[in-house]
């Protein structure tokens, strides 16, 4: 799901992410709404139509968005604070910026 961050010894977090198989299928989810996007403006289907589909594609990703951090925070910043790392928590930080 993410890349697994380097402990201070250079070792990854290899925490588990129990939400994986959720986050799996709302990616999914919104592939299948990306692909109606892209079929409905191939067909030339109305904007208002589009634009709920693309509505529906925005709502799932910050939804994912939502876990993925949730996940990040509850496994992996725990375990790196508990190490001392600050740098997984800097590394955090510029996420949430990207993010938002």
């Amino acid at each position: 799901m993410e890349k697994h961050q380097e402990n201070r010894a250079g070792r990854p977090y290899r925490e588990p992410h129990e939400h994986t198989k959720a986050v799996l299928n709302r990616i999914s989810r919104a592939a299948g709404h990306l692909c109606a996007v892209k079929k409905m403006i191939e067909e030339g289907r109305d904007c208002s139509e589009v634009l709920i589909q693309l509505s529906a594609v925005n709502a799932e990703i910050k939804n994912v968005s939502k876990i993925v951090l949730k996940d990040h925070l509850e496994h992996c910043i725990v375990t790196a604070v508990k190490e001392g790392d600050g740098t997984a928590v800097n590394q955090l930080k510029t996420a949430i910026d990207r993010l938002i």
